[in-house]
């Protein structure tokens, strides 16, 4: 294993885990307590939609990071697409977790680091 598979290896296990742990403290903090509360017709339409669309990120940020441990069997081009998908992805979040958290987000840290990693992964 060369250093770049070494790279895309690290940044999918760190995709793959903090989405993990995402998934778990979204509907521990943000899910559970939004279907427990009491609300009207059209917040009831709003409470169906929430619970999935919050953990729609977690899903694609798990994937992603199962398509970069995949990518190092792979060769460039088809690195280089995983690379860019998923780091689009990963910066996207990267971005919003830290602007969200004034930088006191660590899932937006971690997603940074492991841009890095894509990018040191994909360059041949």
């Amino acid at each position: 294993m060369n250093w770049q598979d070494a790279a895309l290896l690290a940044a999918g296990m760190i995709g793959s885990i903090v989405a993990v742990i995402h998934g778990i403290l979204t509907q521990r903090l943000m899910v559970r307590p939004l279907l427990e509360s009491s609300l009207t017709e059209l917040q009831k339409l709003v409470k169906m939609l929430v619970p999935p669309l919050l953990q729609f990120s977690t899903f694609n940020w798990f994937l992603g990071g199962l398509a970069l441990i995949a990518s190092i069997w792979f060769g460039p081009d088809v690195r280089l697409a995983i690379g860019l998908l998923v780091g689009t992805s990963y910066l996207f979040a990267a971005i919003v977790a830290l602007w969200a958290s004034r930088g006191r987000h660590p899932g937006g840290l971690l997603y940074a680091v492991a841009l890095i990693l894509i990018i040191i992964g994909i360059n041949p």
